[in-house]
């Protein structure tokens, strides 16, 4: 696995990093969803420059330009439902790109810190021999990420895989390392030290979907 860490040099990325885990500004939803679509626009560009390219012949008004155009066949497929804002940033880049959606949520079954993670719904076009962008903005303990990995395998195998992550811990990337492909891309533009006893983000952000659309049951 290939990791970019968009956050080793200073952009106007960290703008919106601050912005997303600040307490004070994360009370405005809407800011909070447009910041996190604003850093998948970022990482879509990014990631970009790993994508495959043919020159093809553009006609204008005065004549013919030669462009290198993205040749993979790209399907974004995103974790429900905290991965829809980051979905959106990515498609206003990779607007002619196929989409997917998949669910997956931590199941306490004993009440307490441990869990388990259940996939219930999957809606994709075929994967096979394609560009999997897989977007979800916190990796914590990595297990939903592989989870999900594991449910989408079932319906064929990505030619490239890219994991497209807002906020990641040290511990969750460990854990995904040997469980991709080698032909595997994380994507991440902040990296924390620590997990909590539940397994959430230390600083992180807190629950970004419960930020994105309020909190649920």
């Amino acid at each position: 696995m290939k990791i970019h860490n968009i956050s080793e040099n200073n952009s106007i990325l960290n703008k919106f990093i601050a912005e997303i885990r600040d307490v004070t500004v994360q009370k405005d939803s809407l800011r909070f969803r447009r910041n996190i679509e604003r850093i998948g626009e970022i990482l879509s560009y990014e990631l970009s420059k790993k994508l495959s390219y043919k020159a093809v012949d553009v006609a204008t008004p005065l004549g013919i330009k030669s462009i290198d155009k993205v040749t993979n066949d790209i399907v974004l497929c995103s974790i429900l439902r905290a991965g829809l804002p980051l979905h959106q940033g990515l498609l206003n880049y990779f607007d002619d790109a196929e989409n997917a959606f998949i669910s997956a949520y931590r199941h306490h079954p004993n009440n307490d810190a441990e869990f388990e993670i259940v996939v219930e719904y999957f809606a994709a076009p075929s994967v096979e021999n394609k560009t999997l962008l897989l977007a979800d903005p916190m990796l914590a303990t990595g297990q939903s990420l592989v989870s999900v990995y594991e449910a989408i395998k079932k319906q064929g195998i990505p030619k490239e895989i890219h994991l497209v992550v807002v906020i990641a811990s040290k511990e969750g990337i460990k854990f995904i390392e040997d469980k991709f492909p080698e032909n595997t891309h994380l994507w991440i533009t902040a990296i924390d030290d620590n997990l909590n006893d539940k397994g959430y983000i230390i600083p992180g952000l807190g629950d970004a979907g419960d930020l994105a659309f309020g909190s649920k049951l």
